[in-house]
């Protein structure tokens, strides 16, 4: 499989992330043996280091360095907040509040310690389809979001969406297993229903603002036909 890369000059590269693969290896999954890095080094035949994290099961643009010099640079970006991501999820229920901020402090997973963490969202779509999944309404609805993280806490989305009680489908660690369960045996679908959509930065060599736009997997765009949503227009 060859990964598509979405932005490559001397200096960078980006792809889109195929939901389910890690970045680099890691100890949690210790007999995994294939990697978005190593497979990008293998594809390009250089070296490259990744600026930015994305969950295994978590889609999209994830951005890398061919230079280690310009590594501090970018991860600079990010400590500072000055780089914008831009996610898409479809979640369960649809929040009365059509566009706000999550203000959600969340405990540091190593430390322990509780950080601020904030997250925008904003309702793009609503659908109610004549099923009942939870055995106590006829119907079920359902929204997609985007959303534009402020920090960059672990697992930040899902968690702060789990606070809401709008979790997103296919997230089997903080999601609703009854939801997962339903849309895998109704619409076959398993994957987590997040996608790093946009990721928006200022080049550390050129100073040029530089926009990635990852396209939806497929899986994602069939959850959005199966809702009705096929002729909703994303934007740019």
């Amino acid at each position: 499989m060859c990964l598509d890369i979405l932005f490559e000059d001397e200096y960078l590269i980006a792809i889109n992330k195929p939901s389910g693969l890690l970045v680099h290896r890691t100890a949690i999954a210790a007999d995994e043996t294939v990697f978005a890095l190593q497979m990008l080094r293998d594809q390009i035949g250089q070296h490259v280091s990744p600026v930015h994290r994305l969950d295994r099961p978590t889609s999209g643009v994830l951005l890398f360095s061919k230079k280690e010099e310009i590594l501090p640079l970018l991860k600079e970006q990010f400590a500072d907040r000055s780089i914008q991501k831009t996610y898409l999820a479809i979640v369960r229920g649809i929040p009365e509040v059509k566009s706000a901020m999550i203000d959600h402090p969340l405990k540091s997973e190593r430390s322990g310690r509780m950080q601020e963490s904030q997250t925008s969202y904003q309702v793009i779509a609503e659908a109610e389809i004549p099923f009942d999944t939870t055995g106590r309404y006829p119907t079920s609805r359902y929204s997609l979001l985007e959303l534009k993280p402020e920090t960059g806490r672990t697992h930040q989305i899902r968690r702060h969406l789990a606070h809401l009680r709008h979790y997103i489908l296919g997230d089997k660690k903080h999601g609703d297993n009854k939801q997962n369960q339903f849309f895998e045996k109704q619409f076959g679908m398993e994957n987590l229903l997040l996608h790093a959509r946009k990721l928006e930065f200022k080049h550390p060599v050129t100073f040029e603002t530089i926009s990635v736009l990852a396209q939806l997997p497929s899986h994602f765009q069939k959850t959005i036909t199966d809702l009705g949503w096929s002729e909703l227009h994303l934007k740019e």
